[in-house]
């Protein structure tokens, strides 16, 4: 999808001496297409402080992008690429064939006999950001007008059944994919004949609430008793939290007494995506990482075409 786009990032101490109200305000894009703006966050954090370099993100960019027909052969504990062939090849060997290449990859890469080697399908069929692309500034400013970091809805709206209404296996439903009970504890009508996760904007408000009343809360309790230094608007705090919207606050901090870590930071969050405990599994380890991923895209979607931008970090 190629969107030609005219963006203007606005700072606030353009247009004022007051400093901005909020930490997310510097990190706001105006983005002008025709006669529509809509506003996103800057993925600048994380190129800045090269999560984009990590495998991880790197192969859900591309597993993102690919067809469903294609696959790439993985390493599953790092995401190093090792292969990308079609899946008809791939289905059409046998199983023996099939164990004799991945115990090559271990070979290759000096790795246990143990080591898990991935075979993961693309999944640009589910992945549509062109779909919404539009939501994201809705999104934006609902979690504002409830005093959100609305990083988390840019996050959430692009990773959780993107620009489609589906329910999940577990049931949970809506642009923000709330699970029935959890949606009603945040005030949600949820029964037979009312569904409060369909509609956009109830859907924002109950995630921004459930945000805002319980993971935020929960995340800092989690590293408060390990001790551990962060700030609200650290990218691997946010990380953090979607984990605890994601996982649930008792299988995160499973996963964290597993680790017992002495320093917060990246490096929390990649031990995070080697590690399992309770109910914290591959899916759970991967939620972060197709979060860095989507930002990135949705970054290159904004940059690849532009007439004119000013970067707001460069103007304090």
């Amino acid at each position: 999808m190629r969107i030609f786009l005219t963006l203007f990032v606005i700072s606030f101490s353009l247009i004022s001496f007051a400093q901005p109200l909020h930490s997310w305000d510097k990190e706001k894009i105006e983005v002008k297409k025709g006669n529509e703006n809509n506003t996103i966050l800057s993925a600048k954090a994380i190129i800045d402080e090269g999560w984009s370099k990590l495998a991880q993100p790197i192969f859900w960019k591309q597993i993102m992008g690919l067809t469903p027909d294609s696959v790439l052969i993985n390493i599953a504990a790092s995401r190093v690429i090792v292969s990308k062939m079609s899946k008809k090849d791939w289905s059409k060997q046998t199983d023996t064939q099939k164990d004799h290449f991945r115990d090559s990859i271990r070979t290759l890469y000096g790795l246990t006999s143990e080591a898990r080697i991935f075979c993961t399908t693309g999944k640009n069929d589910f992945y549509k950001f062109d779909l919404v692309y539009p939501s994201i500034s809705e999104g934006v400013e609902a979690f504002e007008k409830y005093n959100v970091d609305p990083w988390y809805a840019q996050a959430i709206l692009l990773i959780e059944s993107p620009g489609q209404l589906k329910k999940s296996r577990v049931g949970a439903y809506g642009p923000f994919q709330l699970m029935p009970a959890v949606a009603r504890a945040q005030g949600l009508t949820v029964n037979r004949s009312i569904d409060d996760r369909s509609d956009f904007d109830k859907s924002a408000y109950g995630a921004s609430r459930l945000i805002k009343r319980i993971c935020i809360p929960e995340a800092k309790r989690i590293l408060d008793a390990k001790k551990l230094n962060y700030k609200e608007d650290d990218l691997w705090f946010r990380l953090f939290v979607l984990h605890v919207y994601h996982a649930g606050a008792g299988n995160v901090g499973a996963v964290i007494n597993k680790i017992n870590p002495k320093i917060g930071g990246q490096e929390l969050i990649q031990l995070m995506w080697q590690n399992k405990a309770a109910s914290f599994g591959n899916n759970s380890q991967n939620y972060s990482q197709i979060a860095l991923a989507s930002q990135l895209i949705l970054h290159d979607i904004v940059y690849e075409n532009y007439d004119y931008i000013l970067d707001c970090a460069l103007v304090d």
